[in-house]
């Protein structure tokens, strides 16, 4: 079977213009232009198109589906399985948070009594299973079960002010990162201070601190693009320059 722009676009629920704008980029090639100058897709290209929507539904950017779909190493239908996990990790939280609500609805209604630390739970809950099905398989097996299981623990143990400073700090990080970046020195004081407050921000969600291990993960928001992808949003380099100017502030040697 094969099929226009048109075509290809109504089956999957996108624009000709998405279609157009994968051509451009490289991320979805037609199989052949027509005699008449139409983009032609056959299966393959259905195939990869309904990967890239999986990936997308999973909030990952563009560049790094890309490169997620066009390594060597890619195996389609263990991709298939990753998928089909993280869309039930997903259908998890949503049902969490969905049932957070209902109880606040029933709170505010009068029927039950809900305390500020179970208006927050869902949202703590919502945020380590997100953290587990992006990124569970790779910290744990650099950190080990035992460490994840001691951070997941600390966070869900979070008063409603704690939960709210921790992610406040984190906002606060990326803003002074982002205005550091902007110098080019990632041992200067804005970058320090940068890695300074990634330090504290840490400090909410470790169970305990090490210069090495600070350092382990300022390399892996290099080393893994979907990390790399959350710091670069803004301005491509910034997750190497976190790292860098981590690196300095801990006083450890680059890997």
């Amino acid at each position: 079977m094969e099929y226009t722009v048109q075509k290809l676009a109504k089956l999957a629920g996108v624009t000709g213009r998405t279609l157009r704008y994968y051509d451009e980029i490289g991320i979805l090639k037609p199989a052949r232009i027509s005699a008449s100058g139409y983009r032609i897709y056959g299966q393959a290209e259905v195939d990869k198109l309904q990967q890239i929507l999986f990936y997308r539904e999973l909030e990952l950017d563009l560049e790094s589906i890309q490169k997620i779909i066009n390594a060597p190493s890619f195996n389609e239908v263990e991709a298939l399985k990753e998928h089909r996990d993280k869309l039930l990790t997903k259908q998890k939280r949503l049902a969490g948070l969905i049932e957070s609500v209902d109880r606040t609805l029933a709170a505010k209604e009068g029927s039950i009594t809900m305390s500020d630390k179970e208006k927050f739970e869902a949202f703590k809950q919502n945020r380590i299973d997100e953290n587990e099905a992006k990124y569970g398989k790779e910290v744990r097996g650099k950190y080990g079960n035992e460490t994840i299981d001691k951070s997941n623990a600390k966070l869900k143990g979070m008063s409603k002010d704690q939960y709210e400073q921790g992610e406040k700090l984190g906002e606060e990080v990326l803003n002074v990162l982002n205005e550091a970046f902007k110098t080019g020195d990632p041992a200067g004081e804005l970058a320090q201070k940068a890695a300074d407050l990634h330090r504290q921000w840490l400090g909410y969600y470790w169970d305990s601190y090490s210069k090495e291990a600070h350092a382990g993960l300022a390399q892996m928001y290099v080393d893994d693009e979907r990390f790399t992808a959350f710091y670069d949003k803004k301005q491509t380099g910034t997750a190497e320059f976190l790292r860098d100017a981590i690196y300095i502030y801990t006083g450890m040697q680059k890997q």
